[in-house]
């Protein structure tokens, strides 16, 4: 036996005919059982289609709206920065390379600044938007914030 010889088991099956007598095993209702929406021919129905029933999407409460063009910012706090400053892994200007090299943010996101934390060193960073807390923070300790469109 050779690994071309091998056969799966399964692999030409014949096919079931259909309403072919009662000898067949599929004779009478053909397979279909007795009467019924899904007995007749040319019956097609709907995935959710309930029979009759109030459809699921019509019983569940709906609310709220979701805004397509909404902007989405990658948060980071000044107290990270702060902490990869000290680890040395930062400098005093941060650009957005910068924090993508040192694994602070992604590239193919946005960044906002938030001011959760303290930031004692004086630094120059550049972000995608900041809030207030964070720009006060960050220029209380002597740095500038640069925002970028």
């Amino acid at each position: 036996m050779k690994l071309h010889n091998l056969k799966a088991p399964a692999s030409h099956k014949k096919r079931k005919r259909v309403g072919r007598g009662q000898g067949s095993g599929t004779g009478e209702q053909s397979g279909r059982g007795h009467n019924g929406q899904k007995s007749r021919s040319g019956s097609k129905v709907k995935a959710w289609f309930e029979g009759g029933q109030m459809p699921l999407q019509r019983r569940i409460p709906k609310f709220g709206f979701t805004n397509p063009f909404r902007t989405e910012y990658q948060a980071l706090n000044v107290q990270r920065i702060s902490e990869f400053i000290e680890a040395g892994k930062l400098g005093e200007t941060i650009t957005i390379s910068d924090l993508v090299d040192a694994g602070l943010a992604d590239d193919k996101q946005r960044i906002k600044l938030l001011g959760s934390g303290e930031i004692d060193s004086k630094i120059s960073i550049e972000v995608h938007a900041c809030s207030g807390s964070a720009r006060e923070k960050v220029e209380s300790a002597g740095g500038s914030v640069n925002v970028i469109e």
